[in-house]
């Protein structure tokens, strides 16, 4: 079988590099909030091009810690309108309604899978506070529009970058390490961003994990209270907060995987490269293809009208494949009350997504088979 995601060979490319990671945190007996939290914090700030990176237990606690911070602030209040993305994944979403925002759904473009920055503009309101943005399956949803539409009506702009790590946008002039750049990563595009270090990402944990990173040293301080039960001094607590934190383990994980996200992702990269070059399938429709830096192919998607044929198909011929995502957000139980709105462009890609193998181990070999079946689907 051709796995769509391989961990265990994955995990093992770089095997005795974890494990003694691990065994530093456990021969340290320090397990949260310790030097190995300290010095990721640092090296993925480094690496993104922000000021600050907080780390935190999940990608979810990420956004919603992030909307939190700007309420406390004073920056958002309850009924707030965030336009996002209509065909993201549901957590984008539940951050906002976790925090009594308004999520205010605009819908992607077929060519390019990402918010369609071009209606952005009609959707804004007086009550519109901010955007958050997606970058879905590892491409970029950002471009010079999107930052000039946030300054025109003083919009914060968030980044949801669970499935971008590695990737960025090319063409806005930026320091950058004290360089100046024109390619900046996702992350440090706008105002905050969230991370997810779920297991499956191009950089993913042993565990849930995630991280914000910002420039903005105000609310990096109030999201790292939020996530620290609300303290900033032990016993003291100058907010509600919550518990999230990663732990002393898998910062000592991604500090590893850190180092080979690049060289990881340019595998990804050059496979994708092969499937366009190949994959050559009259019912079968391939994302618009856009340049190498701006897309880490966190997941390579495939569209077809008989996708759940063609899933079967793949499956009978030892190609492990997956839908992202099988129902929109408009459409779940959980947000019952929009499910007679129509989003047919996003209904259109969840009706024909298919994910298939993409990840750094897969040999040429098993490139050649995923090729040779999704082109023999008829």
């Amino acid at each position: 079988m051709v796995k769509l995601l391989d961990l265990q060979k994955i995990t093992m490319a770089h095997g005795d590099e974890y494990k003694a990671a691990v065994n530093r945190v456990m021969e340290s007996g320090w397990f949260l909030q310790g030097k190995e939290n300290q010095q990721f914090e640092a090296d993925y700030a480094r690496y993104i091009g922000s000021e600050h990176c907080v780390a935190v237990a999940n990608g979810l606690d990420a956004l919603k810690l992030i909307l939190r911070g700007y309420m406390e602030l004073g920056i958002f209040h309850e009924g707030d309108e965030i336009i996002v993305p209509a065909n993201t994944y549901i957590a984008t979403i539940l951050s906002i309604t976790d925090n009594h925002l308004t999520p205010v759904l605009v819908e992607p473009t077929w060519e390019h899978l990402e918010i369609d920055i071009d209606r952005i503009e009609e959707a804004i309101t007086p009550k519109t506070k901010g955007i958050m943005t997606v970058h879905l399956y590892g491409r970029i949803a950002y471009n010079d529009k999107l930052k000039a539409l946030c300054e025109k009506y003083h919009l914060k702009l968030m980044e949801d970058c669970a499935q971008s790590h590695g990737c960025g946008f090319n063409g806005q002039w930026s320091m950058v390490n004290g360089q100046c750049s024109t390619f900046i990563k996702t992350g440090a595009l706008g105002d905050a961003a969230a991370h997810s270090f779920y297991p499956g990402k191009n950089m993913g944990a042993f565990g849930d994990a995630g991280a914000v990173t910002t420039n903005d040293t105000e609310l990096a301080t109030v999201i790292r209270a939020l996530a620290n039960y609300g303290s900033q001094k032990k016993y003291v607590f100058k907010y509600q907060g919550i518990n999230s934190r990663m732990s002393e383990v898998d910062a000592a994980v991604l500090g590893v995987k850190l180092k080979y996200l690049d060289e990881d992702n340019k595998k990804r990269q050059q496979l994708a490269a092969y499937y366009y070059a190949h994959i050559s399938n009259p019912l079968i429709t391939l994302p618009k293809r856009i340049a190498d830096e701006e897309n880490v192919y966190h997941q390579f998607p495939i569209f077809c009208e008989r996708r759940d044929e063609l899933q079967a198909f793949l499956a009978e011929h030892g190609i492990q494949t997956l839908i992202h995502y099988p129902i929109p957000p408009h459409q779940q139980e959980c947000y019952r009350e929009w499910n007679n709105r129509s989003y047919p462009i996003t209904e259109k890609i969840h009706q024909q997504e298919l994910s298939i193998p993409m990840n750094q181990v897969i040999t040429e070999e098993e490139a050649q088979e995923v090729v040779r079946w999704v082109n023999a689907f008829k």
